[in-house]
């Protein structure tokens, strides 16, 4: 029996719905989240997620600004503009978008933003506070992921779960909400010994290393829940064939377009999973629907006593 997909872009809706909702009300008390988007030069990747999160700004109501400083920026000269940005009130959440051109010192930047206004959950203190189980900032796509796995129904408690890559981005982050959930976790990386059977133990098995198609039928339990973390651009028509072969759509979009989008595992998974997330629409959507999630968060956390003050009043 084929897998059950996991639709993303249909629980994203949901929690940007919900955000919406809880930015109606925060107006209500004289309150509105606000986004700040710090874009350095001219990267055209970056350009496409940063207009996508300004763009959900607009639809859920919260306020946003994007800041494009130039690309031979110094180090200080953003550090400065963080620094502005820690000041402001009306400013509730600070998004670095990386990479940072390298003359830049990425960590020093991130480091510097106040960890309440840490919407992507980067800093160390709330890296902490996640490892310690306190209220605080969660990354924005492991948090979606945790979201997309308990709206549908999936049981993290008392499973075994399989994280593979270990990025302070996702893998580690990803690990300690499972753990915190009360799975079993396992992460694996480039120096796991005998990655295919570690994997196949997993009733969640989350994919999160970069590498397009690499986790094959072999890695997973039949029934599993498999997460596919991976966003990689396939141009290759060798590798193309590896992955997609006898996929009339997707040959298609390949003959059209020279390329094909393709996550970390191989779309054969489908065939043996319980659950399986899709590339695209699946992890993808959840990121920026979090990072809205985030933004009212962090709205409440700041000014949770203001809002609470006006709605009485």
């Amino acid at each position: 029996m084929p897998a059950t997909i996991l639709d993303g872009n249909k629980i994203a809706a949901e929690i940007r719905a919900e955000a919406a909702e809880a930015v109606k009300s925060m107006a209500a008390a004289g309150v509105r989240p606000g986004l700040a988007v710090v874009l350095v030069g001219n990267n055209p990747a970056s350009e496409i997620y940063v207009r996508g999160k300004v763009k959900s700004c607009e639809e859920v109501g919260i306020y946003s600004e994007k800041h494009t400083p130039d690309e031979d920026v110094t180090t200080q000269e953003l550090l400065a503009l963080v620094h502005d940005l820690n000041r402001r009130n009306e400013i509730d959440g600070i998004l670095v978008q990386l990479p940072l051109p390298p003359q830049v010192d990425s960590k020093k930047i991130l480091l510097a933003v106040d960890p309440a206004k840490d919407v992507d959950g980067f800093h160390p203190m709330n890296v902490g506070f996640l490892s310690t189980q306190r209220p605080g900032l969660v990354p924005c796509t492991p948090a979606g992921i945790m979201e997309m796995l308990q709206r549908s129904g999936i049981k993290i408690a008392e499973q075994e779960a399989v994280v593979v890559g270990r990025s302070d981005i996702v893998g580690k982050p990803m690990a300690m909400l499972l753990l915190n959930s009360n799975a079993t976790v396992t992460v694996c990386h480039s120096k796991t010994r005998d990655l295919p059977g570690v994997c196949r133990r997993a009733d969640i098995l989350v994919a999160a290393i970069g590498r397009a198609g690499m986790v094959t039928r072999d890695f997973v339990r039949p029934g599993a829940t498999v997460i596919d973390v991976g966003m990689n651009r396939v141009t290759n028509p060798a590798e193309f064939r590896r992955l997609f072969a006898g996929n009339a759509k997707r040959e298609e979009t390949f003959r059209k377009n020279g390329s094909v989008l393709v996550g970390d595992v191989h779309p054969e998974v489908a065939e043996v999973a319980g659950a399986i997330t899709p590339v695209p629409g699946g992890v993808g959507p959840l990121t920026i629907a979090m990072l809205m999630s985030n933004t009212v968060k962090a709205a409440k956390m700041r000014r949770g006593s203001r809002v609470a003050e006006l709605s009485r009043a």
